[in-house]
């Protein structure tokens, strides 16, 4: 298991927890994602308010069961203490075959063990044609 990254953050273990994040999020296990939040924590997602690691698991396995072929790419924006920002951006399609691009950003705040407790997510997506696939 790898070394937990605690605030306050510095350049490199922010942009570590942002790539750290991005991996746990590709390998869609909704189980193992909660397990990087506090037992508490709270999410704004989309229009979706959820508390605590047992709703987060059912959030995100309701997620990745009608986003398919689901790929995220994350990216640091910035970061201070104990609070990381991040834009993102990931492609899926839905059971019909319809291809979507969703994009935005997210305000993380982190316990002194390096758990999220606070995540603030603004989601935006369109429709795209497979074509128009930018994240492979």
């Amino acid at each position: 298991m790898s070394t937990a990254l605690k605030p306050p953050f510095t350049l490199e273990t922010a942009t570590e927890k942002v790539q750290r994040a991005e991996d746990l999020w590709n390998g869609k296990n909704p189980e193992k994602v909660a397990m990087a939040y506090t037992e508490n924590s709270q999410w704004r997602n989309r229009s979706e308010f959820v508390k605590g690691r047992e709703d987060i698991a059912k959030l995100l396995t309701r997620k990745w069961d009608r986003e398919l072929d689901y790929k995220l790419e994350k990216e640091l924006f910035t970061f201070s203490g104990n609070r990381i920002a991040v834009h993102f951006r990931y492609e899926y399609r839905d059971d019909s075959g319809q291809w979507f691009h969703a994009f935005g950003n997210e305000h993380w705040d982190f316990d002194e063990t390096g758990l999220m407790h606070t995540r603030d997510a603004s989601i935006n997506e369109k429709p795209i044609d497979e074509s128009e696939r930018t994240i492979k």
